[in-house]
Formats: C-alpha cells, sequence, structure tokens
C-alpha cells in the first residue's frame, strides 16, 4: 500500500466454527492460516482476511483492523483530528495495537507490524 504507515487492511470475517472455515479462505488465498488466541476469541489471519470465533461484541464492532509500521503515527492522526483512543496503545498478540473511534463514529483496530530485523 505504498510508503505511508498502513501496511493493509484486513476484512473481519466473524465465523461460528473457526476450524469449519479455514480451507476455503486458504484456498481463496493459495496462504496458510495464522492462529492466535486474543481473550476468549480464536483469531486466523489468512491473507487479507482476518477470521474471528467466539467474537465479543465489542470486536464485532470493530469495522476493520489495519496494520500500520508506526502505532504512534496512528495514535497523532486520530486525535488530531478529534477521534477517540478506547484502548491502547498497548501490547497485543501480534505487536503494539489500539482501538481508535473515528471522528465519523467508525471503531478500528490498528496493530503495529514490526519487520523481523526491526524498525529500520
Amino acid at each position: 500500500m505504498g510508503d505511508g504507515n498502513i501496511i493493509d487492511v484486513l476484512a473481519r470475517i466473524y465465523v461460528d466454527d473457526l476450524d469449519a472455515a479455514l480451507p476455503l479462505y486458504e484456498r481463496l488465498t493459495g496462504e496458510a492460516s495464522h492462529l492466535f488466541r486474543y481473550g476468549p476469541m480464536r483469531l486466523a489471519r489468512i491473507g487479507v482476511f482476518l477470521l474471528v470465533e467466539h467474537a465479543t461484541p465489542e470486536a464485532r464492532a470493530h469495522s476493520a483492523t489495519v496494520n500500520v509500521r508506526d502505532i504512534a503515527q496512528v495514535v497523532d492522526a486520530v486525535t488530531a483530528a478529534g477521534g477517540e483512543l478506547m484502548e491502547g496503545p498497548a501490547a497485543g498478540p501480534n505487536g503494539e495495537r489500539l482501538i481508535a473511534r473515528h471522528p465519523d463514529g467508525n471503531i478500528v483496530e490498528y496493530v503495529e507490524i514490526v519487520p523481523p530485523e526491526g524498525r529500520p
């Protein structure tokens, strides 16, 4: 997605049975799934999809998961625009994360993805 702060945006898919849903999304993307847990939820990242099983009502309110290079830039942008930080930034299962309510009312999860070699 260019040289800006956003790396990619994940489509959130809420499922009743993660194991049953995985084969379709793995076949659609041609990629293996990355499984992890967050609270009561089981999740799988497969390409541009984020599958969520046992999603809490709070998680279902999130319109997207956005992977970024620098979470501090998100904090600055959201607060400067009049948005609200609802949760974080704090450590998450895949990196620093935060939940923000944008001024338009959308709730978005942001996750800082650090390259394996660390920050440039």
